[in-house]
């Protein structure tokens, strides 16, 4: 796998959603403001969602909400639950398929300046989450249907050399489980995150 400059190609996220998740750890989500300010954030956790999964927004049928979970690969899902806090989905899969990977937490490169008064354990954990991180990246619906890397100020870069020789060499652990905050399909074992990080949103 190449650093860290490296963006993720849509082809390389054209494959199943239980495929792609777990190879979204360690990826790195970047985000530019209009004023310059770039927020880099490594991806800890993940799930899955796809075809003929009850869990999944586009089970029962295709609407305009979950249109964008339609394809094609790379582009972004963001939706929006408790009417206030907005998710941030990478679209995966052939187009027409509906699937997608929510982002479920992100460990910040950098705490940025507005949030450096909190305390250390809060700072760390300012990603704990699909809806606080939105929050800090200023991700809304927006975004939404839009791909990754294409000048809207958010794209998605592929893991260090580094960080995938630790996952091959049992440095770093990957730990696969069932899915959270659902009611539906809370069988199926479609979330992964890295052990350790403190952002993770839940053990």
């Amino acid at each position: 796998m190449s650093g860290n400059t490296q963006i993720v190609e849509s082809f390389w996220l054209a494959r199943p959603s239980t495929r792609v998740a777990p190879d979204l750890l360690g990826c790195s989500l970047v985000r530019k403001f209009p004023d310059g300010e770039t927020i880099r954030a490594m991806i800890v956790e993940t799930e899955a969602y796809g075809p003929f999964d009850p869990a999944c927004h586009a089970y029962a049928r295709r609407t305009p909400r979950n249109e964008a979970m339609f394809g094609p690969a790379g582009r972004i899902y963001v939706y929006l639950i408790y009417g206030m806090y907005h998710c941030l989905n990478v679209v995966t899969d052939a187009d027409g398929v509906a699937s997608a990977v929510l982002i479920r937490a992100l460990q910040l490169d950098a705490v940025p300046q507005r949030f450096s008064h909190l305390p250390e354990k809060a700072r760390s954990r300012l990603a704990s989450g699909p809806g606080k991180l939105c929050k800090v990246l200023e991700i809304d619906r927006t975004l939404n249907g839009l791909a990754l890397g294409t000048g809207e100020g958010l794209r998605l870069e592929h893991r260090s050399e580094e960080f995938q020789q630790a996952i091959e060499s049992g440095t770093i652990n990957i730990v696969q489980t069932s899915r959270i905050g659902i009611s539906q399909g809370i069988d199926l074992p479609w979330r992964w995150y890295i052990g350790n990080y403190p952002a993770v949103s839940k053990f």
